[in-house]
């Protein structure tokens, strides 16, 4: 089972950055694109159709008026996760952006940044998980860990 990473901005890779080394922590195939829904439609579209063909998810990363995760949801029947980036006004702009979708245009939406990031390769591990024995236990074992570091830290106080 392989993701799609397609962020608007090479100034995203900080963002891209999360989402791929959550990814590796637990096996998931990825391939990342930059392609803007406003300087490069016809690029997105031709990603979109490839993507459609040879992945079975979209992470898309976008700010500002982030139209890619709507624009590569309507050119697939993939499940898409919008994650929104930071921007002049702190990332609300593109949230609303990627919640705000028409009716018969889902796109799943996590938070803002590097910990939206996170949380969508946390979703894909999930969506996957539900197939791929490997991912369910890896995902298991990371559950367990985050909660063994809560139950340390309070040991600590």
């Amino acid at each position: 089972m392989k993701v799609a990473i397609i962020s608007g901005s090479k100034s995203d890779e900080n963002i891209i950055y999360e989402a791929k080394k959550t990814l590796e922590e637990f096996g998931i195939e990825y391939k990342v694109y930059i392609a803007s829904a406003h300087r490069s439609p016809e690029y997105v579209k031709e990603i979109v159709q490839k993507v459609n063909a040879e992945f079975d998810c979209i992470i898309a990363i976008a700010g500002l008026s982030a139209a890619l995760p709507g624009f590569v949801a309507s050119y697939s029947i993939l499940p898409v996760i919008g994650v929104p980036v930071d921007s002049e006004m702190f990332g609300l702009d593109a949230l609303l952006s990627i919640t705000q979708m028409p009716k018969g245009v889902p796109v799943a939406s996590m938070g803002i940044g590097k910990k939206g990031a996170h949380n969508a390769a946390l979703f894909v591990a999930r969506l996957f998980a539900q197939k791929d024995s490997q991912i369910k236990q890896k995902l298991i074992d990371y559950i367990k860990a985050e909660e063994e570091n809560i139950r340390k830290i309070n040991e600590e106080l």
